[in-house]
């Protein structure tokens, strides 16, 4: 069974139609599962807002929701130590240390060329 997290800059860039959208959701479909924090359903929210168009809750159709049901301190400080990102990218590289203790085991999927480095150098599947 093949999973990823993905982060909503994919979900935004496909809504969007935006440059190469087409084959990064043929990537998605690839695998068996994807999964987000539930931080992704915000920021698609005001992605659509900003744009001023009503949000296509079907675009969270195929996505599995983490919740965590603790303090990310040790997934955060990982992270951090692996590289600085932004907050937001802060957390969802957490959410996904969270759900996976060896990085190995899930790709992270992310269109933002920062996070995505972050990601490779904590030993996420691409």
């Amino acid at each position: 069974m093949t999973i990823a997290y993905v982060d909503s800059s994919c979900l935004v860039a496909i809504a969007f139609g935006e440059r190469g959208a087409k084959a990064l959701r043929r990537r998605l479909d690839s695998f068996d599962e994807l999964i987000a924090s539930n931080l992704l359903e915000a920021e698609l929210s005001a992605a659509f807002a900003r744009e001023g168009v009503a949000l296509d809750r079907e675009l969270f159709a195929a996505v599995s929701w983490i919740v965590p049901d603790r303090p990310l301190h040790a997934e955060i400080e990982r992270v951090l130590e692996a590289g600085y990102v932004r907050g937001a990218d802060c957390w969802h590289l957490a959410a996904a240390l969270y759900l996976s203790e060896d990085p190995r085991a899930i790709a992270f999927v992310t269109l933002d060329e920062r996070q995505g480095v972050v990601a490779g150098v904590l030993g996420f599947g691409r």
